[in-house]
């Protein structure tokens, strides 16, 4: 059959020929499924977003996922795909500069020097002398210092998509262009049908990989996708006469505070790119227009002046020269940033590939993973921050706007740790927020909910304090954990996913898709894992038998979807009903060995062990309203979690309030909350990702080796590549690592932190890492680079805080007889 005949049938059709598209197509060659794949374009390959990139892809990243991504562009760039394909793609590889001018933007730098020391990365922090040395053009005035990355480099877009797309073909894909999909729908057989100009085809799994038009495409399946289409100019310049007597290509310089932007060499003229942080620009707002091909807009000098200014004066040699050639086309942004890659909300088999922001740095190593979640079950880095879903119903397209156009103006910004977007907010507030709100609650967004992080006091501003360094904040966390430890605390946990699984066959379901024994008795509660077909970690969830046939799952906030897919995903013949109770329910966690007293001062159930056990849940009555309450903490205290509906939050918060004003109550946020579960040693979604198996992740005691479940034999291999390991780590008082950071042994490089975080209780960093299992058994003598330095650290055999667990089964005081 012709590549230009549309076949009726294939097992994967992907609609979009951009680097996104063609990669995907291009890595599912290599998976295996290349014979049975189709790719359709509406006009040419790259005709879309992809051919006017300006082509830059950077080992300059923080992100220890997008790191081994981008270090797997670069070698396919700088080698690997040519010789593959005999296809040139046109390689730079000049090397970069990521310039810094205060001591916050060194900061930036010094972890992810870290980060890419973990990777194995090509990677130096330089002063002045060093980037004047390699670029002796660029106006330094200001600054400190700079990371250089020597391996990073430039391509040619079309080229290297070309090359993906003769790679693809090469493995059977079909690639068939001048073919617009109008229509995609799916069967009642599960089928999906991509009606197209051509006909229609017919497929097991489809890709949205539309670019400009994905969230367009989106609508016709009933979908959501969250993106803007939001524009990008760069310039370049006449010939520079300084240039055409250079015997090699000057680095990129990308420099975040001057110019917002890059300066890089064009042949022998000069390119600068330009993401101004002011007046972004969205357009195609409602819909990108079908007959839109190689479509650029005119330049808007007066929106973009500010930094191109700034840019002539830090590259002097460019002031007298004019512009040859400006490109302003439109790129996707999704909300936070972060591209849409894997399966889309709420439906089976379609899968997106779409809201990147930067194709070329980023397309190859993302639509790999998503090759090899479609094909194995999962994909090889942690995809919870590009996972489409992240965002639920509230994601609508005005909000999209307006958080799009603050991703565009905080394309350039430092990315400090926990940096809150506050654009759009409050988007789903709990009951609480406005009380707590009132009492100097710092809020952050979690699947839309505003959850509490901190409590601002004593005249500390109620305001995020941005820093790689310890800072206020951290008094008034400690104040907290404090709070907790030593006399009651209370946190705002709405935010938590919330889902009811009830019907005769309720338990026959979720036992097949738990690890740990599920709950037998009635107000039993059980902690256990879901794993995908590929034996690797789809969710943690606390599981409440509230009734013979009715159970209450409850798992992190951004799993709620991926929770409820999972659910449908593997559901057979089971008579079950599942609802999402998050919108309707809210839950308060009450911590600290005064919170049996403060809780027993407003119910009248009776709280001691024999009455009320660890790990049970009963109904009881609180501020005249019936509450689920659960005795479990995650703080490592003595502590209950009252789940409720809306309606009665507030008066049992008071409640709870009233009572434990005695007893020196606190709020408490999410901050805290971090931070004692890392002195209990407990892990989290940072820990427990796709990436990881159970017994990668170090948590076998929660799987019941006499029950089959999903992933069971693969999950139990045990010839492990690496373990979560948990480590205390040398304080210095002043910073304390984010996650990401290499750690050594004997000065060779054997994994790195998933989580950091200072235990205020013990006097420690402590850290989860994923290290060479050798290196991983207690005692290990370590090293953690923290901001480019080395701390001594260990590996610890239990943990920090309480290691028996004793205090949350602690027993009500028996007083004495008369």
């Amino acid at each position: 059959m012709s590549e230009k005949t549309l076949p009726s049938h294939a097992r994967v059709v992907i609609v979009g020929g951009g680097v996104m598209g063609v990669g995907l197509a291009y890595h599912l060659g290599h998976e295996g499924w290349g014979d049975e794949t189709v790719l359709l374009e509406k006009a040419e390959l790259t005709s879309g977003s992809t051919w006017h990139a300006a082509g830059q892809i950077t080992h300059s990243t923080s992100s220890f996922g997008l790191g081994k991504c981008v270090d797997y562009n670069i070698g396919l760039y700088s080698g690997g795909l040519e010789a593959e394909t005999g296809q040139a793609v046109t390689w730079h590889g000049c090397g970069s500069f990521r310039l810094a001018y205060t001591e916050d933007e060194m900061d930036w730098l010094r972890h992810t020097l870290s980060v890419g020391r973990s990777l194995g990365f090509n990677i130096e922090l330089v002063g002045p002398d060093r980037v004047a040395e390699l670029h002796p053009f660029y106006n330094l005035d200001g600054v400190l210092g700079a990371l250089h990355t020597p391996d990073d480099g430039h391509v040619d877009p079309t080229n290297v998509t070309m090359a993906m797309a003769a790679g693809a073909r090469a493995k059977g894909v079909r690639i068939v262009r001048r073919c617009r999909a109008t229509n995609i729908t799916q069967d009642t057989n599960g089928e999906w049908v991509v009606e197209t100009e051509q006909g229609t085809i017919r497929c097991e799994h489809v890709v949205n990989a539309g670019g400009t038009y994905a969230r367009q495409m989106g609508e016709w399946s009933g979908l959501q996708l969250p993106m803007t289409s939001m524009t990008h100019h760069y310039f370049v310049t006449d010939e520079v006469p300084e240039f055409k007597d250079l015997d090699r290509e000057l680095p990129v310089i990308r420099d975040d505070r001057k110019v917002s932007g890059y300066i890089r060499m064009e042949q022998k003229k000069g390119l600068i790119g330009i993401y101004e942080k002011a007046n972004p620009n969205a357009v195609w707002l409602d819909h990108c227009p079908w007959d839109a091909e190689n479509e650029l807009f005119d330049a808007d000098y007066d929106r973009v002046m500010p930094w191109l200014e700034e840019s002539l004066n830090r590259m002097p040699i460019f002031a007298d020269l004019g512009i040859t050639r400006d490109v302003h086309g439109a790129i996707s942004h999704p909300p936070d940033g972060n591209p849409l890659i894997g399966p889309a909300p709420g439906v089976r088999n379609y899968w997106c590939c779409c809201g990147t922001q930067i194709g070329i740095g980023w397309g190859p190593g993302l639509t790999r993973e998503l090759a090899r979640w479609m094909v194995h079950g999962a994909a090889n880095i942690s995809m919870r921050e590009y996972d489409p879903r992240r965002f639920g119903s509230y994601a609508n397209k005005e909000w999209q706007v307006v958080k799009a156009k603050e991703d565009y103006c905080l394309r350039h910004e430092i990315p400090f740790p926990h940096f809150n977007r506050l654009a759009g907010r409050p988007i789903k507030p709990s009951p609480l927020y406005d009380t707590l709100k009132e009492k100097g609650a710092v809020f952050e967004e979690v699947y839309g909910f505003e959850r509490p992080r901190w409590f601002a006091r004593n005249g500390v501003a109620q305001e995020d304090h941005y820093s790689f360094r310890r800072t206020v904040v951290d008094e008034m966390v400690a104040a907290e954990v404090k709070a907790v430890r030593e006399a009651v605390g209370v946190m705002d946990v709405t935010a938590f996913t919330k889902v009811l699984v009830e019907g005769p066959d309720a338990y026959q379901l979720l036992d097949r898709l738990t690890a740990n024994r599920m709950p037998q008795k009635v107000g039993s509660i059980t902690l256990t894992h879901m794993l995908n077909r590929a034996g690797r970690v789809e969710l943690e969830t606390t599981i409440v038998r509230m009734a013979e046939d009715k159970f209450y799952l409850v798992c992190a906030a951004f799993f709620e979807q991926r929770l409820l897919d999972h659910l449908a995903a593997h559901r057979q013949d089971e008579q079950v009903t599942v609802s999402a109770l998050s919108d309707r329910w809210g839950a308060l966690a009450l911590n600290g060995p005064a919170s049996r007293e403060v809780l027993a001062a407003t119910t009248n159930a009776p709280l001691d062990n024999a009455a009320f056990r660890w790990l049970s849940a009963q109904q009881i009555t609180i501020a005249g309203h019936s509450v689920w309450a659960f005795r479990m903490s995650y703080a490592g205290e003595l502590g209950w979690e009252l789940h409720m509906p809306f309606a009665a939050v507030k008066d049992v918060y008071d409640a709870l309030w009233a009572a434990g004003e005695p007893h020196g109550i606190a709020d408490y946020g999410s901050f805290a909350m971090n931070v004692m579960r890392m002195e209990k040693g407990f892990k989290g979604a940072g820990e427990l990702t796709n990436e990881v198996t159970l017994a990668e992740a170090d948590v076998l005691r929660f799987v019941r080796n006499d029950k089959e479940f999903l992933g069971r034999d693969k999950t139990l291999d045990r010839d492990l590549p690496w373990v979560c390991a948990y480590l205390s780590i040398e304080p210095d008082g002043i910073r304390d690592g984010h996650g990401g950071e290499a750690v050594t042994k004997d000065g060779v490089v054997v994994g790195s932190t998933a989580s950091v975080a200072y235990g205020h209780t013990v006097g420690q960093i402590l850290a989860f890492a994923y290290l060479k299992p050798h290196a991983a058994e207690p005692g290990t003598a370590l090293q953690v680079v923290i901001h480019g330095q080395p701390r001594q650290a260990k590996v610890l055999g239990e943990p920090a805080y309480d290691p028996q667990s004793l205090l949350p089964r602690t027993d009500a005081v028996t007083e004495p007889a008369e």
